[in-house]
């Protein structure tokens, strides 16, 4: 039985009063809704949030809530609950998959875009784009508009204008930045939406190009609305009034008029001038040719130029100015004055309605929106809803699990590494990856404790979910998901197993996603100590391999390797070395950290996932800078720093330029002009922030380098620079999508940027 509370209210109807109220050229958008499931409720709501909008262009937007026991072509589906349909009359002109309907924006988009599909061409290409203008020259004008996505508020933007625009004007849509930057006379990083007016109806020679005149506000529906209607008024107006009573569109919208005053003797080169001065300020400010002849104008003689503004009262101002760059500037210079002031008050809004947003990295979104067109091969990763997530987690002994939302970008960033991790373990048997899209299905969420995206889990048959909270790359994810399904630790069972353990030969198949074994060697007594390693194993579970040993002839491993126990033992594979380490600190937490400190490098190269744990350390930093790989004399001499006494008072570390770019924005904040390489520098940002290089002059040795570092302590050496103690953040500010959620999903608490571990490493 239909439903309405008003006009604006979402409809729903039955499968068959849906169908039998289809007219003919009427346009419906349709959700086919079974039970509702708290996982489609923001989705609805953004649906009946879209009514209105969309009931401006004749479109209707539709609930139909399908019977249990009906198995027709729509309310049979799967996956309708991942599905909304947009019909003209009864045809179907499109699906969209819900989370392309993210937002009222994403909705009133993709809808009008399908609609209008002979209005707006699609351009993907170049030679594309130059095609369809050469098919235009003569004929029609074009309106040119780049978006970063599909379904965003420019997107809308251009839509809604070519509903009213789109028989006089040809309009081309793109998201492709190589497009873009074909067209556009300016860099461009493609992380702003832009629109242009070319002018092809003008062009009657196929060979010549289309004029292109760039919009330079912000793509709204009424700025855009108000350019094309610029581009639509002559490009100069000839008046024979007095301009005091003159009107045109540009005074109607705020902008000023110019004035070329002419006679009839110099009327060809006049005209010439204001037609060179209008393209120039074309969108800016009219210009039009005024008669001085036939209006007697009572005005200095020598005045060739009048400028007449939109504001009422103020009189016309008459100039002599000499050429068409000072016409120009005249009118910059007016414009730029009237936008400092509302760039001003704007401003002082703006810092009030980001100073709560979130903040994120930019780099992150423009990688997304370079591989937006990237095909996935999605169908390796299930895909779990509420009703599948608890049967899929007993179907194999391992389950990796991805919550993720499908609007933000790390998530989708993580989403492409989870593929690639998917495809490494294609035909691995006894694990399996899902994914499950917290935008779709917050309850399952919720139910998770997942208060973040995105995050990984991993469920194992009679354990605690283990929570990943590393990088987030493929290489990362796919050591966690490997290792975390090997027992941690690994209790073996006699002496002859600890010795393969140690070799590696234990565990060979993981070989590639570890360098160092761990073993804990107890005697039996040892219950308190060896309870507090499982636990600390637990830690450390799906991030290194830990090893348990705790039998009658303990006693004989602590005697061949030199250490009394409790112990550990660090089997480095790669060094063919077995290092002893007494077991002191008898906390799980102590001992976990006690591995981790063990399991870091003597002398580092220092990478953008490392230097978080590295800088934790709290030790300034002794880093040699390469633009390659380290020579052996280099690498030796460093090492013996690393190794020497004074090793606790620095971190010997390096970092290749060529393998972490970054490096080279670190050199230009520690100096000006970067030295050459290699250059070894002593960074001690948790004290005082100097920097100091090492004489060049001088050859890295363990000794020069200790006498230097003296000299640096004693206050001898002059720093090369004093790094800012301002903390590090993102370059720009982001909308705040999880505090969204939460006004609707209060079970969601808000994620926010931890602080900086290094907070002026590279801006200082």
């Amino acid at each position: 039985m239909s439903s309405a509370r008003n006009a604006n209210a979402l409809l729903e109807l039955s499968p068959q009063e849906y169908f039998s109220s289809l007219r003919p050229g009427k346009a419906s958008l349709v959700y086919f809704s079974h039970d509702v499931s708290p996982g489609v409720s923001p989705f609805l709501e953004q649906i009946e949030s879209s009514v209105e909008p969309l009931q401006d262009y004749g479109i209707s937007v539709v609930k139909v809530n399908c019977p249990k026991e009906d198995v027709s072509r729509y309310c049979g589906k799967q996956n309708t609950l991942l599905k909304a349909y947009l019909f003209r009359g009864n045809i179907l002109l499109r699906e969209f998959p819900t989370d392309a309907l993210f937002n009222v924006n994403a909705i009133v988009a993709n809808v009008l875009f399908a609609l209008l599909f002979n209005e707006v061409k699609y351009i993907a290409s170049p030679v594309d784009h130059q095609n369809l203008e050469n098919s235009l020259k003569g004929r029609l004008n074009v309106v040119f508009a780049y978006v970063p996505a599909i379904g965003t508020a420019e997107h809308r933007a251009v839509m809604e204008t070519a509903f009213v625009y789109g028989t006089a004007h040809q309009f081309i849509l793109t998201t492709e930045v190589l497009l873009l930057k074909s067209v556009s006379t300016e860099d461009t990083d493609g992380l702003s939406a832009q629109l242009f007016f070319c002018h092809c109806k003008r062009v009657m020679d196929p060979t010549q190009p289309c004029r292109r005149t760039p919009m330079e506000q912000p793509l709204s529906t009424l700025n855009i609305h108000k350019y094309l209607k610029l581009m639509e008024a002559p490009i100069v107006t000839e008046v024979a009034a007095d301009p005091e009573k003159v009107s045109t569109v540009h005074l109607q919208l705020g902008l000023p008029l110019v004035f070329i005053l002419s006679q009839k003797e110099t009327y060809e080169a006049d005209r010439r001038t204001a037609e060179f001065v209008a393209w120039q300020l074309l969108g800016r400010a009219g210009v039009a040719l005024l008669a001085r002849d036939s209006l007697g104008l009572n005005v200095l003689l020598q005045s060739n130029v009048a400028l007449k503004t939109a504001e009422e009262g103020v009189p016309i101002k008459y100039l002599v100015l000499e050429d068409t760059d000072e016409i120009i500037a005249l009118v910059e210079n007016k414009l730029k004055g009237e936008q400092f002031q509302e760039y001003e008050e704007e401003e002082d809004e703006e810092e009030k309605e980001n100073s709560d947003k979130d903040v994120q990295d930019d780099q992150v979104v423009e990688a997304i929106h370079r591989d937006r067109k990237r095909e996935l091969p999605l169908d390796l990763i299930r895909t779990l809803t509420e009703e599948t997530f608890h049967g899929a987690l007993t179907e194999t002994g391992h389950t990796a699990v991805l919550f993720y939302t499908s609007w933000e970008a790390v998530s989708l960033a993580t989403l492409q590494s989870y593929v690639e991790v998917a495809m490494e373990l294609k035909g691995t048997s006894g694990v399996s990856l899902a994914r499950v899209n917290c935008w779709d299905w917050p309850g399952v969420c919720a139910k998770q404790n997942v208060t973040q995206f995105p995050v990984v889990k991993i469920y194992e048959k009679g354990e605690r979910p283990l929570t990943y909270s590393g990088m987030l790359g493929t290489e990362d994810l796919l050591r966690f998901i490997m290792l975390s399904r090997v027992s941690c630790p690994l209790k073996l069972a006699s002496v002859a197993a600890v010795e393969g353990y140690l070799r590696g030969e234990l565990l060979a198949e993981l070989s590639p996603y570890h360098t160092t074994s761990v073993l804990g060697l107890f005697t039996p007594s040892m219950k308190e100590a060896r309870e507090a390693f499982i636990e600390a194993g637990a830690i450390l579970k799906g991030y290194i391999t830990t090893g348990l040993y705790y039998g009658d002839d303990a006693l004989v491993l602590s005697s061949k390797y030199n250490v009394p126990l409790p112990a550990l033992l660090f089997a480095r594979h790669e060094e063919r070395s077995i290092d002893p380490v007494l077991l002191s600190r008898l906390t799980p937490q102590e001992i976990a950290q006690t591995i981790r400190y063990q399991l870091l490098e003597t002398f580092p190269e220092i990478t953008v996932e490392n230097l978080p744990t590295y800088w934790s350390l709290g030790r300034p930093l002794l880093i040699l800078f390469s633009d390659s790989d380290l020579g052996p004399r280099d690498r030796n001499e460093m090492l013996r720093l690393g190794r020497g006494s004074d090793c606790e008072a620095f971190l010997a570390c390096w970092l290749n330029l060529q393998r972490t770019p970054v490096g080279l924005g670190i050199l230009k904040a520690y100096f000006s002009t970067p030295p050459p390489l290699p250059l070894l520098a002593w960074v001690n940002l948790h004290a005082g922030g100097e920097v100091f290089a090492f004489p060049p002059d001088q050859p890295v040795t363990q000794s020069n380098v200790l006498s230097w570092l003296e000299k640096c302590r004693a206050g001898l050496q002059l720093p090369s620079t004093t790094l800012s103690d301002a903390p590090w953040t993102p370059p720009l500010p982001a909308y705040n999508f999880l505090r969204m959620m939460e006004s609707t999903l209060p079970e969601f608490t808000l994620h926010t940027a931890a602080p900086s571990l290094y907070p002026s490493l590279v801006l200082g």
